[in-house]
């Protein structure tokens, strides 16, 4: 096997596994970037992954096919969003820790999830969904050489749409009036309240597009990579996504590409063993290997990505 044939296997796997990161991660930057820290994107993750493979199954159930999936991502989406909204209950409007609420959210959304779970299906995970978002290539583009086989070529739709919902959240953020509402409310909440900003409203509405990113990411990993959903289908990518909205500085695109990073080390746990020298390394260690990535990229660049300044106080009106 030479190094393009390597590429060839690495790149579309990275892909598929960074596109639930990405979105997950793009939650945490509207969040964030409004002032309030959320580190319950883990749960609202989870909690998204659940109602995809709720919605999915029972679509399939209802003679909708194909469009299954499809729906169960709106669902999702809508579920992330109210799910997201204790959070924003809990941090602005009653200034509660911004941190604890966030871990308690992780703990809410695990064990309801589960819960439900055995609930309704008396297992504890949901059975196999058969409607799944499957593999294509993209006309013109799958052929073009080498970027072809790398990019457009049995992908998966969901990942394109991860991208440009990557670019549309930028767009949003930095090149719209509603952008520096967000970004001003983040940085200088007074400032912004004396100009006629509306404080808690514009990080309420950014709390619960975070929970609807949150949510969608968690439907597509379902519909993409698991398959079904038990205690352990979200294990861990949510706390990802929040490294590479820090990684990436609290910036769309910067998130993004640390998502693609975070995507490209989950691709060697499942590629690792048709490529020459890794396969040689033990299946633990490649499976272990995203995690170890997300602690070393935090400790070598946390201290040098200034977050929005506002970030995690609560604001009152009056008070610097």
């Amino acid at each position: 096997m030479d190094f393009l044939q390597i590429l060839a296997l690495i790149i579309p796997a990275a892909i598929v596994s960074a596109a639930p990161i990405i979105l997950t991660s793009l939650g945490g930057v509207l969040s964030e970037r409004s002032g309030v820290v959320n580190i319950g994107l883990e749960g609202l993750m989870m909690f998204g992954a659940f109602i995809g493979a709720l919605f999915t199954y029972y679509g399939q159930e209802w003679g909708l096919g194909a469009a299954s999936p499809w729906m169960s991502f709106v669902a999702a989406i809508v579920a992330g969003a109210i799910f997201a909204i204790p959070h924003a209950i809990a941090s602005i409007s009653l200034k509660a820790d911004q941190v604890v609420s966030g871990v308690a959210l992780n703990f809410l959304a695990a064990g309801l999830s589960v819960f439900l779970t055995k609930k309704i299906f008396d297992a504890g995970q949901t059975p196999d969904i058969q409607e799944r978002i499957n593999k294509g290539d993209i006309p013109f583009l799958s052929k073009i050489p080498l970027l072809g086989d790398w990019l457009f070529s049995s992908a998966y739709v969901t990942s394109f749409v991860a991208v440009a919902l990557a670019v549309i959240v930028w767009f949003v953020i930095y090149k719209t009036p509603f952008g520096l509402r967000i970004r001003s409310v983040g940085e200088h909440p007074m400032a912004a309240e004396t100009m006629g900003i509306n404080v808690i409203k514009t990080r309420y509405i950014s709390v619960i597009l975070g929970g609807a990113f949150a949510g969608l990411g968690g439907a597509i990993y379902v519909a993409t990579i698991s398959g079904n959903f038990s205690a352990s289908t979200i294990s861990g990518q949510g706390f990802m996504a929040l490294a590479a909205m820090i990684f990436g500085k609290w910036h769309p695109l910067g998130a993004m590409g640390a998502a693609l990073f975070f995507g490209l080390a989950q691709s060697l746990s499942i590629t690792g063993e048709q490529i020459p020298y890794l396969k040689e390394i033990p299946n633990a260690i490649l499976l272990v290997l995203p995690y170890v990535l997300t602690i070393l990229a935090l400790t070598g660049f946390v201290g040098r990505a200034d977050a929005p300044k506002a970030s995690g106080k609560p604001y009152e009106k009056g008070k610097r």
